[in-house]
């Protein structure tokens, strides 16, 4: 592996429920195809929509790729924009996975704190992705619905110390294409790539003052 490349890891859900055709995951695979610019080493994943799955699997990755970010993409029926997520919520997960099951303890990290936010600020992200002229509509949003896209978000916060990101997208052609949604999570993650760059310079120049 490359060490001047910076690690990120981008994930979708597969199908479920209504979404026979998950927008999360299209989405997640046009940016593929789209890339993050040569300096970026990309790695996707379709995660299942399986609390007990994601308990394995989100572990695996922070491991595997020790990332810069790792953004978690899912589909919202309700949402009519791409809506960035600013914290993941420990507790009231009673919805039941593709497997029929939902948490015993209806919570993601026993223990954990009831909320963790990102460290990355989702509003100037907003800010400054609307401010380019990209043509889609983004939106901040403090709860990312207590199923299976709040836990993989809190659980990847809670393991990364908030270097996380959740990004809601509306189902296809509601009304967005596949490769609108894929340019706008480009977009968006460059975003969070910066002010993560900016945030580690700040904290360099403390350190050597």
């Amino acid at each position: 592996m490359d060490n001047s490349k910076q690690t990120v890891v981008v994930t979708g859900f597969e199908p479920f429920g209504e979404h026979t055709i998950n927008a999360s995951w299209v989405a997640v695979q046009e940016l593929k195809k789209l890339g993050l610019g040569k300096d970026i080493d990309l790695h996707v994943y379709e995660v299942p929509v399986d609390y007990q799955a994601v308990q394995s699997l989100i572990p695996s990755l922070w491991k595997q790729y020790h990332p810069q970010l790792v953004v978690h993409v899912g589909v919202s029926g309700m949402a009519t924009t791409v809506t960035l997520e600013k914290c993941g919520r420990n507790h009231g997960y009673k919805g039941l996975d593709n497997s029929r099951f939902c948490p015993h303890s209806q919570c993601c990290i026993e223990g954990g704190p009831d909320c963790i936010d990102s460290v990355i600020d989702m509003e100037s992200v907003c800010k400054r992705v609307t401010a380019s002229g990209l043509g889609v509509a983004v939106s901040v949003s403090k709860d990312a619905g207590r199923y299976l896209c709040d836990f993989t978000y809190y659980t990847s916060l809670y393991l990364s110390h908030g270097h996380s990101a959740f990004v809601h997208v509306p189902p296809i052609e509601k009304p967005y294409s596949g490769v609108d949604l894929g340019r706008a999570l480009q977009a968006i993650i460059q975003e969070m790539l910066d002010m993560l760059d900016q945030t580690e310079e700040k904290i360099h120049c403390q350190r050597v003052h």
